[in-house]
């Protein structure tokens, strides 16, 4: 594993831990595969009931690695992400977000993606990818409705006004907000009171909830959203926009700029 991340297994919880130097946590391709690869070995360990995964406390994560999108982005490459995030989306033990600071673009549709969302109140939740002309690409335009609603969902993502914690949680993104100094604490002890109880019950708890709550089409959604974002991604006004933004503000994340300004 990199140092951009951080696996480990503590009683019965695993912990995936993002962790970039400047504490943004943007993600690229190679921590991407490295936490999908962690967070299926912990699925298919018999020891680990349950799973957190967190960030630091200026942002759980701030979006994509601007660089990396600027030098290298192609279809083989979203192609691989994709099936990354999906890994993660697809872990069949509960999956616990600790979010503090900025979950942003990929960043909050990771949280969207795990099944329980504690947050500090310094959370911040947005999508503001079509200011630079392309679409969220990871799930939210499909997660997110079954979540907060058509009606903030078209405002989230058409205005890339984002969220704090406050109103996340009554919109129904995160389940409780915790004080800082308590979130990690929080998200283990949750883990451990469903590390507890049979396995059985709860996963296949977590499974017909999920089936619930989905979208009964969200798989051809979730298609319809990679097409549309390629091809957005792909375009040279994108391309531009995206090139000029890296050269003002470097590797950080870029979301945090536009959410900002």
């Amino acid at each position: 594993m990199s140092q951009e991340i951080i696996s480990e297994i503590k009683n019965h919880t695993g912990i995936i831990t993002l962790k970039t130097e400047d504490g943004l946590n943007a993600v690229n391709r190679r921590m991407l595969a490295e936490i999908a690869e962690a967070a299926t070995a912990m699925d298919m360990n018999d020891e680990v009931k349950a799973i957190i995964i967190r960030g630091g406390e200026k942002a759980f994560s701030a979006g994509v690695d601007v660089n990396e999108f600027v030098a290298d982005v192609n279809p083989s490459v979203l192609e691989e992400m994709y099936e990354n995030f999906e890994k993660i989306a697809d872990v069949k033990k509960p999956v616990i977000a600790a979010v503090s600071g900025y979950a942003l673009g990929i960043g909050f549709e990771m949280a969207l993606a795990c099944d329980i969302v504690f947050a500090s109140e310094s959370a911040c939740f947005g999508h503001p990818d079509l200011s630079l002309g392309t679409v969220p690409g990871f799930g939210a335009t499909q997660r997110l409705p079954n979540t907060v609603g058509k009606s903030k969902t078209m405002e989230m993502i058409l205005t890339g006004r984002a969220m704090n914690a406050r109103e996340a949680e009554r919109a129904g993104i995160v389940s409780r907000i915790i004080p800082l100094r308590y979130l990690f604490d929080e998200a283990f002890n949750t883990a451990e009171r469903i590390a507890a109880l049979p396995d059985l019950a709860v996963n296949t708890s977590k499974e017909l909830i999920k089936t619930a709550v989905s979208n009964t089409n969200l798989e051809e959604g979730l298609e319809i959203e990679k097409q549309v974002y390629k091809s957005s991604i792909a375009s040279d006004e994108f391309r531009q926009n995206l090139a000029n933004l890296a050269k003002k503000i470097g590797k950080s994340a870029f979301l945090i700029k536009i959410v900002v300004d």
